[in-house]
């Protein structure tokens, strides 16, 4: 049984991961269709940008964030007199780290299930007339909507495991920034706490597990209904 404390962790976790699916998967679209379906000047550099959470110490990506938003910073400054808004050591902050961390994961998937499509349907349609917007609109994103799914999922799933990013950003507040893995790093450091984090590693591995095995199966869903 989870205490009312693991279980705030656990609400918290799913708060955060979902809005930071929100946040990111319009954007993953948008860059994977950019990435698959086209070739522009600067495309690579958009490559290299949009994967490099994916080899940057989540610590890094966090310090860039507190450098942007934080309240003394000119970016976070501004937003926070003009509109309010406030990201640091917030929830919302929490989301915005974890959207960024994993942005490069669901591109990929949305990306893949864009490029397994056969390309005699898109010649077929440039021939009936169809322009790019209304290909984009009704062949490809309703044809790739299983990748898009797994993105989602995968988005998901990955979210919940963030840490580093989240900490140095947001820090480690019970009930507004505290996920799981936050949980965890917390009873590791109370004498007797091994039990508690044990059990929540238990939930973190089963949840990531499931997730994973979801996007997979979408993923080759997609590839199978494309052939």
């Amino acid at each position: 049984m989870l205490t009312s404390l693991e279980l705030q962790a656990l609400a918290t976790s799913f708060i955060v991961s979902t809005r930071s699916v929100l946040i990111a998967l319009p954007i993953a679209i948008l860059i994977a269709y950019a990435l698959g379906r086209f070739r522009f000047p600067g495309r690579t550099l958009l490559d290299v940008l949009a994967h490099a959470p994916l080899i940057l110490p989540p610590v890094v990506v966090g310090y860039v964030l507190l450098s942007t938003f934080g309240l003394n910073a000119p970016l976070g400054g501004f937003l926070h007199r003009t509109f309010g808004w406030r990201f640091v050591f917030t929830s919302e902050g929490a989301s915005l780290a974890t959207a960024i961390m994993t942005l490069p994961l669901m591109i990929r998937a949305v990306r893949l299930s864009l490029e397994a499509m056969d390309e005699g349907l898109d010649e077929a349609a440039r021939t009936l007339g169809a322009k790019a917007l209304d290909r984009a609109l009704s062949l490809h994103l309703p044809l790739a909507w299983p990748g898009i799914l797994a993105a989602a999922i995968l988005g998901f799933a990955a979210g919940l495991g963030e840490f580093g990013a989240i900490i140095t950003f947001v820090s480690n507040i019970p009930g507004e920034t505290q996920t799981l893995p936050l949980a965890i790093y917390s009873a590791l450091q109370q004498p007797g706490g091994e039990a508690a984090a044990a059990r929540l590693a238990t939930l973190s591995f089963a949840l990531a597990i499931a997730g994973l095995a979801a996007s997979e199966l979408l993923i080759r869903f997609g590839k199978r209904r494309l052939q």
